[in-house]
């Protein structure tokens, strides 16, 4: 994957859709109050994202979005003479500040442009899958 992925990596792109948001007293927010709550929802996905990443075997990081998957089929295809992939992840996170579910079970992506995929290294503080612990 480009740039890496984990703490301190640039993150994935921002998504283009914007919430209408109000206060309250439904008065219109100003640009530093938006630019407030889009830092803290920021954040907030960082953290789930720190939460989760363990959970998963692959990073997937496509035109439009980034995913964190525990399967990956990745097909290049070709129609009237154009190249494109199709990417299906299962048991998948999203990486979408605007999305109220990122825990989806399937995901099929068709894009033109190149598809990054790259397999996650197995944390060693994963508990043996035999035994237990030492002299136990």
């Amino acid at each position: 994957m480009k740039g890496g992925a984990g703490p301190g990596a640039p993150g994935p792109r921002r998504a283009t859709v914007r919430p209408n948001l109000t206060r309250s007293d439904q008065s219109t927010m100003s640009a530093e109050d938006l630019e407030n709550y889009e830092t803290e929802m920021e954040l907030q996905l960082y953290r789930e994202y720190r939460d989760v990443v363990g959970l998963f075997s692959y990073v997937v990081e496509t035109e439009r979005r980034f995913y964190l998957a525990n399967q990956v089929d990745l097909q290049v295809r070709s129609a009237g003479g154009e190249v494109f992939f199709e990417v299906t992840l299962s048991d998948a996170w999203v990486w979408d500040v605007y999305r109220p579910a990122r825990f989806v079970k399937s995901v099929r992506v068709v894009t033109f442009k190149d598809v990054n995929v790259e397999e996650l290294a197995k944390s060693e503080l994963e508990m043996p899958k035999t035994g237990g612990f030492p002299g136990v």
